[in-house]
């Protein structure tokens, strides 16, 4: 059995429903919906979004292994996020992941740094990837060079570039100023004075693939302006990128093909305005085979 065989995937955040309380478990997919022991969750954007996405991919790349979900509930009052960060904080050592997924989590400082503190003591570390809110605490808390991708957009990297923020509210005026199509400058400032993964996926009109602080690629066809509207597209990319990885493909590869499938997905579905993140999910494995085995 190979290695990515046997190495656990698991995707943690909260979803916005009230008293939905902590679970880890592998929901399937209906097609609409994830299905928990105790229920259906709408695949919306956000954590749903991210988890699907990777379930179809690594079931795409012939996994053996399903993804584990941990989440909880949560609808801004961060007591869903607080149970997320107590069980990574005791349990993350215990789970044997090979791939951990922070999503969709309140960026609570002190309890980040705990969860940091507890990663540096472990003697082989979990493959760790931040997206959305979490994203914000793993910089707020200055830990981004213990984590290997972070996928933020244009927006987001301005925060990121930003030494002295610790959320977005807070960032440098210059940096509002900044055009964010100007990622460059962006990447090159965050790279000179933040705390940085090797990888950065900066989501946008243009996907900008980094490694350790250089432009490595630019995915920006196929071009899909509907796209731009539809909530959880940027989740869905986390999604796929973190399959590919839990399917045997090179980190830096994983990216660049991440971002075509995503966007061949997205044109697939033939989307509009009401197009819902689900319905581009359920083109991700046509995608797939149109990007790895066509070279699209």
């Amino acid at each position: 059995m190979r290695l990515r065989d046997i190495m656990k995937t698991i995707v943690v955040g909260t979803i916005p429903i009230k008293d939905f309380l902590y679970t880890l478990e592998t929901p399937s997919f209906d097609g609409r919906d994830l299905v928990f022991n105790k229920g259906k969750v709408p695949c919306a954007m956000g954590t749903s979004a991210t988890y699907t996405a990777t379930m179809i991919t690594m079931r795409e790349m012939k996994c053996e292994e399903k993804p584990l979900l941990m989440t909880s509930g949560d609808i801004g009052k961060a007591d869903g996020s607080i149970v997320l960060y107590e069980n990574l904080i005791e349990n993350v050592d215990r789970v044997d992941a090979g791939i951990l997924v922070l999503h969709y989590i309140m960026p609570i400082i002190t309890l980040m740094k705990k969860f940091a503190d507890k990663i540096r003591k472990m003697p082989k570390k979990p493959f760790l990837i931040a997206d959305a809110g979490a994203m914000y605490a793993v910089k707020a808390a200055n830990v981004g060079g213990l984590f290997d991708v972070l996928t933020p957009d244009p927006g987001e990297m301005a925060f990121l570039a930003d030494p002295k923020a610790i959320h977005p509210t807070y960032m440098e005026r210059h940096l509002f100023e900044i055009d964010t199509a100007d990622v460059p400058k962006l990447v090159e400032q965050a790279y000179q004075y933040v705390s940085m993964p090797n990888i950065l996926i900066i989501k946008g009109q243009k996907d900008y693939i980094i490694h350790r602080g250089r432009i490595v690629n630019i995915v920006e066809e196929p071009v899909v302006p509907t796209l731009e509207p539809i909530g959880g597209t940027g989740d869905t990319l986390t999604g796929i990128m973190t399959g590919l990885i839990a399917g045997g493909m090179p980190p830096l590869e994983a990216a660049v093909n991440a971002a075509k499938v995503n966007r061949v997905a997205g044109l697939l579905a033939n989307p509009t305005p009401r197009t819902k993140v689900y319905e581009i999910i359920g083109k991700i494995p046509v995608a797939i085979h149109e990007v790895l085995n066509k070279g699209l």
